[in-house]
């Protein structure tokens, strides 16, 4: 397939490529630099990719190269790991909302259509909560960040009025050595880990591999149409996240560290840790999906080995 894809050499990005290279898939990188992109994807190494230059923001000569594509994965987004200035929440909701618009416009305007726009967003869609269960059918927070994930969500419906299927995955707080996950490690190899907050906020997580095939699936699966949860069938308290954590690295998981640490680590994107929400995958189970981590503790052995 030609497969065209945004955010490409982020966290997540990267490792899809990759993933799709290897399956031997034809993959345009749209990015804002593309010196970055060609040190993540060197030649050599991708000989089947294309890097295209764009601004996410802006129509431009790149919309017309989205024509011709099978596919088309979304999932560029300022970071919410920040400081969250005014002019900070401003960049985090346009990247995601006007971004998105300029892609379904390049979708509206191609002559020959993907048959599929994989469209990120996130669990914060739903709100914080130490106590609600939320699922695909659950009614969205209230929130900066939930409003954010619906103006982000709504972009992406316009796609289906061209007759293209359309997949929005909400994805939980991903683990991989990086992101949330690989600032928390930190205290805990300096020996000074432990509860974060109050230990009882839920923390709905998922693997980067089982994201990165939950994508692929979406490309690939017909069927697969509208919302899915991106987040492991077992999500935890913060509590049995940092002792399982001290488990699998050999170190003491007893020291409870303050909130501030995280908000210097995290800025204001720390409430995703500090306040959390218990997603479940109803939806992403019922398509079949295969879990490689469903349970907390292989998942983090797997990071930390």
């Amino acid at each position: 397939m030609k497969i065209a894809i945004t955010g490409a050499t982020g966290l997540v990005g990267s490792r899809l490529v990759a993933q799709l290279n290897q399956h031997g898939h034809q993959i345009l990188v749209f990015t804002r630099n593309p010196n970055k992109a060609q040190r993540v994807f060197p030649a050599t190494a991708f000989s089947n990719l294309e890097i295209v230059q764009y601004m996410p923001q802006e129509s431009g000569d790149w919309q017309q190269r989205v024509s011709g594509c099978d596919a088309v994965i979304n999932l560029a987004g300022e970071p919410i790991a920040e400081r969250w200035s005014p002019q900070q929440k401003e960049a985090i909701m346009a990247s995601r909302q006007i971004g998105t618009r300029k892609l379904v416009e390049a979708i509206a305007m191609a002559e020959s259509k993907p048959q599929v726009l994989v469209s990120g967003s996130a669990i914060g869609y739903y709100g914080t909560s130490e106590t609600a269960v939320f699922d695909e059918t659950s009614n969205s927070g209230h929130d900066f960040l939930a409003q954010v994930c619906q103006n982000w969500e709504q972009e992406a419906q316009k796609v289906t009025e061209f007759g293209v299927r359309l997949v929005i995955l909400r994805i939980g707080i991903v683990l991989a050595n990086g992101g949330a996950l690989g600032k928390m490690i930190g205290p805990f190899k300096m020996f000074a880990g432990g509860p974060i907050g109050s230990g009882k906020q839920w923390f709905s997580w998922i693997h980067r591999d089982d994201l990165v095939n939950l994508i692929c699936q979406a490309v690939e699966q017909d069927q697969m149409s509208g919302v899915y949860n991106a987040t492991a069938p077992n999500p935890v308290r913060m509590g049995k996240l940092c002792q399982t954590l001290g488990e699998v690295m050999n170190r003491p998981s007893w020291l409870p560290v303050p909130d501030f640490v995280l908000e210097i680590l995290l800025g204001d994107g720390a409430i995703v840790v500090l306040e959390g929400q218990q997603v479940l995958p109803k939806q992403t189970q019922a398509t079949g999906f295969n879990y490689q981590y469903p349970e907390l503790k292989p998942a983090l052995a797997e990071i930390v080995r």
